[in-house]
């Protein structure tokens, strides 16, 4: 295993190499100064005018990550681990970002919050998006319920679906299929297939987008000792339809559906079962946009439902439905001063059944008249951008929840750059505070629902900068510290009965990201990014210490690419239910390193690529969850077919 000495080695080697690249003379332009971002202000502002650090998947990079999950894609970015993406493919996946858990995780798909109230979190899985429809994704770490409300607490990731082409008529086709096997199978059998395909185009001042995927995979065991195979099968379908009323107003509207089943094993015995896991989510929605000078009004209204079935020795079913409308206007003042006022409103409801023990029947749980919230949040977001070097990002947000009442979250954020010809150099610091509500499960479930729980606290303190070296590198390195207070943990109240209750207790986490892009040459890329966090013992399962990744990208010709990309992950503590002692008892999994090959290659005009991506090239063995499957060497190869 590599120790932590050699991987802070490779850091250091990888910043070394920004002098290295300076003296390229067939360097790589690389954009960042143009580069756009608009998660952390809702405005299309330069990267060099944020006071954050956001990552930014672009459409060139999901290209290179062709028959990869969203999951595995986000997983390879800064300061994220993404529990669960290198399971069975039906695995739940848990998002630990800077200390954080799945319900401090807000996801956003097109600017719009998408939440379930089936799940204990109240989080978005992201195993019902499929890759193929998203054009880029945006990672805005830190604190971010100003802007964004509840959940938003130590990250937003913001999802971009495909638009619709300029052309009257596109279509595109795109087919993966591979293995699915552990390290320890060697039969290299086809048990993994993926497809899609999309209809879209523009007619005058009309534009459409019509895409269908589906995913079947199949080869791996949920649990390690398992001798059966547990399958996952998913259908996405997504309708997008727009119009262009007249130079002012536009308005955009779409409808999907996600659907998938996943068997899974007995994870108390760690044994095979014939267990099964379905989940039914649909979605509507409506973006109108009017545009006046400087300024525009937006809506962003969606309504989703989702039903869930457990199909196992505990047999249960839950239906959500969840109303998500923020509208917002937006005012460009000479491009110095931008300002951002709205109102955001949600009604969540859930309910629930089960069949008793020793009964046949599903009976009635969680009742959905008693389980259901309203949020109604005013909010209002400034942005300075000074012609010296100063830019100031600032917001308030007065959050009015039906169960806990009023709850005020702020934020500030100033940074400072300065141009030289060789680039520009920025400092950055932020203080934000935000909140996570507790989900109606947690507060309504009849057995382990607590009516008193009151919202997690959260403060965020950054500080750190950036160095971007025209047609050369983009270096950033900055600390976080997030306390953390009214944490809710499922707590035993004695005789084996529990219940989720706010901890007295308080908990920081903190750490340093480090993320450094450098052209080497004009065909070769370096990409490196590292994370340090540090987590208090009792919170700190599944969470590695160092997490690294690195990346190096080569434009063979105008043809021909081919990446290779390195992860390390730490030691991790996680636990299991001793069911000798009726304790949960904490054990330590090793570190493991991944390297993953990936190449692609386009012929017939240009309008098909062939690609091919060998994961786990050196058959790593590794847990990423106690007594849990994870995936050994497995090869992938597909085409894309664009008309």
């Amino acid at each position: 295993m590599i120790t932590k000495t050699t991987v802070f080695a490779m850091l250091a080697i990888g910043i070394s190499t920004l002098s290295l690249a300076q003296q390229q003379s067939d360097s790589l332009k690389v954009e960042q100064l143009d580069e756009v971002v608009i998660t952390d202000s809702k405005f299309n502002l330069k990267r060099e005018n944020s006071g954050k650090v956001i990552t930014k998947i672009t459409l060139q990079d999901l290209e290179n990550f062709q028959g990869k999950s969203v999951a595995d894609i986000i997983n390879n970015t800064v300061g994220i681990e993404i529990n669960g993406s290198r399971s069975n493919a039906g695995q739940n996946l848990n998002y630990f970002i800077r200390g954080g858990r799945n319900r401090q995780v807000l996801i956003l798909i097109d600017g719009i919050a998408v939440t379930d109230a089936s799940q204990i979190a109240n989080d978005y899985d992201l195993r019902l998006l499929n890759a193929d429809q998203v054009e880029s994704i945006e990672i805005l770490k830190g604190a971010s319920s100003t802007l964004y409300g509840t959940g938003a607490a130590s990250a937003v990731i913001n999802i971009k679906l495909k638009k619709a082409s300029k052309d009257a008529v596109a279509l595109n086709l795109r087919s993966t299929l591979g293995t699915n096997q552990s390290q320890k199978d060697t039969n290299y059998a086809v048990e993994n297939f993926l497809n899609s395909v999309s209809v879209n185009g523009t007619l005058d001042k009309f534009t459409y987008l019509a895409t269908f995927s589906h995913q079947y995979t199949d080869g791996l065991s949920a649990v390690s000792v398992g001798q059966e195979s547990d399958a996952f099968n998913t259908h996405n379908g997504y309708l997008k339809l727009g119009y262009q009323f007249s130079e002012h107003f536009k308005l955009n509207t779409y409808a999907s559906f996600d659907k998938f089943k996943a068997e899974f094993d007995d994870g108390f015995d760690f044994a095979d079962a014939d267990n099964l896991s379905i989940t039914n989510q649909y979605r509507i929605g409506i973006s109108p946009e009017l545009t006046y000078n400087n300024g525009s009004i937006n809506l962003n209204a969606a309504y989703n439902n989702v039903e869930r079935e457990i199909q196992s020795s505990f047999p249960t079913q839950f239906k959500a439905e969840s109303f998500i409308g923020d509208v917002f206007n937006r005012y460009n003042f000479s491009d110095t001063f931008y300002t951002v006022l709205g109102v955001n409103a949600q009604q969540n409801e859930i309910e629930s059944f089960s069949i008793p023990f020793g009964e046949t029947d599903f009976v009635q749980d969680i009742i959905a008249d008693d389980a259901s919230f309203t949020i109604i949040d005013p909010y209002a977001n400034v942005v300075y951008i000074s012609d010296f070097g100063l830019n100031v990002n600032a917001g308030l947000r007065l959050n009015n929840h039906s169960e806990y009442g009023n709850h005020l979250v702020y934020s500030l954020n100033p940074s400072f750059k300065k141009k030289f010809k060789f680039g520009y150099i920025k400092g950055l610091a932020s203080y934000n505070t935000a909140f996570i509500a507790p989900s109606l499960y947690q507060l309504f479930e009849p057995t382990f629902g607590n009516i008193n729980l009151k919202p997690e606290e959260n403060r965020t303190i950054e500080v750190g900068a950036e160095v971007h070296i025209k047609d050369k590198a983009t270096v950033s390195l900055v600390y976080f510290n997030r306390f953390e207070e009214q944490f809710v943990d499922f707590v035993d109240q004695g005789n084996f009965m529990f219940q989720y209750a706010n901890t007295d207790e308080d908990f920081t986490a903190r750490g340093v990201e480090l993320v450094a892009d450098v052209s080497l040459t004009k065909k070769l890329k370096l990409m490196l990014n590292g994370t340090y966090t540090n987590v208090e013992e009792s919170l700190n399962l599944r969470i590695p210490e160092i997490k690294v990744n690195a990346g190096l990208n080569y434009q063979l010709n105008d043809k021909t690419f081919m990446s290779l990309n390195y992860q390390f992950n730490d030691d991790r503590n996680d636990s299991f239910f001793n069911n000798t002692s009726f304790m949960s008892e904490t054990v330590a999994l090793k570190s493991y390193s991944l390297v993953d090959f990936y190449i692609s290659h386009k012929v017939v005009n240009n309008q098909m690529t062939i690609f091919m991506n060998i994961t786990n090239i050196l058959n790593e063995d590794y847990e990423e969850l106690l007594g849990y499957s994870t995936k050994g060497r497995n090869v992938n190869v597909g085409f894309n077919l664009s008309l």
